[in-house]
């Protein structure tokens, strides 16, 4: 495929602290990618780089083929030259001027005729779902409606390349999801490239075609499809970072395979290694609940209803696993607490503890999983 954005071997620095270090990575045209990673990893810094916002200490960046920043050769293209829209976190709408003029200002900037302006400004208002308001100005309007003005004005110049740095993070739940499905048939439909930064793993699922995992130290982990992300984790930091995450420890002792810290041994598939001590990884998702069985006795020490789905706290010999139920399905199957139970899973990942101790103390990620 067509390589859009070509980044190879960047660096920033400000003052001691590196924010990046011979970072590379490249963008295919047309797909829509998400740099995913805890705050602070620096992903905003990446897209600034990218815009022209910032300069990098070393290496070279591309769009399109073009050279936009080499300190090297002291190249560095303004942000008007690099043909790209941005959306930022806080909407950033002018608040003087109405729906109109705000999405028409970049037409203003390129002299375009009052015509061509008019007809493209009403054809991308109508495009984000705001046909009908243009006459307001942004205190008339909801928090995801200004996101649409600034998506619209994004937009209206035709870029190549959309910058997009957590555009949803102030919208409430509901509307962050329908945002982001509007932005994913958006893109669709322009056939516009779409650079996506954001630390909420479920809209990087939702709209990405491939997506990076960046940890703390601005290091990508691993980058795929999201199922390739989601369901073939690269290392323990990717697992835990991608949702809630359990851990099983488990450890060898004359060939046989203990869990937690009791003598139960798991029945199922078993580490490839010379490991002494591992950690059984899988999704709440992943587990069986029962009450007879093969499988891992235990005993539930918190049962909640949440609605559609049923959330159990679940001890196995001094492990706490959480096990998340559909609701329709665990009807006559529910457990309260104190009950005891069986449980068994529809698919392990294996991490050596070591691993999984270094991932855990880098990802601050909040989970209910077990220390090993």
């Amino acid at each position: 495929m067509e390589e859009l954005i070509q980044i190879e071997g960047v660096a920033k620095s400000y003052g001691a602290y590196r924010v990046h270090e011979d970072l590379t990575l490249s963008i295919h045209k047309g797909e829509c990618f998400t740099l995913l990673g805890p705050s602070g990893c620096g992903k905003t810094v990446l897209l600034r780089l990218i815009a022209g916002f910032e300069f990098p200490d070393a290496g070279v960046i591309r769009i399109g083929g073009v050279v936009v920043s080499d300190p090297a050769v002291r190249v560095n293209l303004p942000p008007d030259s690099r043909r790209l829209g941005m959306v930022f976190q806080d909407y950033a709408v002018w608040p003087h001027m109405t729906v109109f003029d705000n999405v028409a200002y970049p037409l203003k900037l390129m002299k375009k005729t009052r015509q061509e302006l008019t007809d493209r400004v009403m054809e991308t208002v109508e495009m984000v779902g705001m046909k009908g308001l243009e006459k307001r100005v942004p205190s008339e309007l909801s928090g995801g409606q200004q996101q649409r003005v600034a998506l619209a004005r994004a937009l209206i110049a035709k870029p190549s390349l959309l910058l997009l740095d957590e555009p949803l993070t102030n919208l409430d739940a509901n509307l962050r999801e329908e945002m982001r499905f509007e932005i994913k048939e958006l893109q669709r439909k322009l056939e516009t490239t779409v650079l996506y930064v954001t630390h909420d793993q479920e809209v990087a699922l939702a709209i990405s075609d491939r997506l990076a995992v960046m940890d703390e130290r601005g290091k990508i982990r691993q980058m795929g499809t999201p199922w390739e992300i989601f369901e073939r984790p690269a290392d323990p930091f990717v697992f835990n970072f991608m949702g809630v995450a359990n851990f099983l420890p488990v450890r060898n002792e004359e060939g046989k395979y203990l869990v937690g810290n009791g003598s139960q041994s798991i029945p199922w598939e078993k580490p490839e290694g010379s490991a002494k001590d591992w950690a059984a990884a899988f999704r709440p998702s992943d587990v069986k609940i029962g009450r007879s069985g093969e499988g891992l006795r235990g005993a539930v020490r918190r049962a909640s209803f949440l609605g559609a789905m049923m959330d159990y706290l679940v001890d196995v010999d001094g492990a706490s696993l959480r096990v998340s139920a559909e609701t329709h399905e665990a009807i006559g199957l529910m457990f309260e607490e104190g009950e005891d139970c069986v449980v068994s899973f529809r698919e392990l990942h294996w991490f050596e503890a070591e691993k999984l101790r270094e991932a855990l103390t880098a990802n601050a990620h909040n989970n209910e999983g077990v220390r090993v």
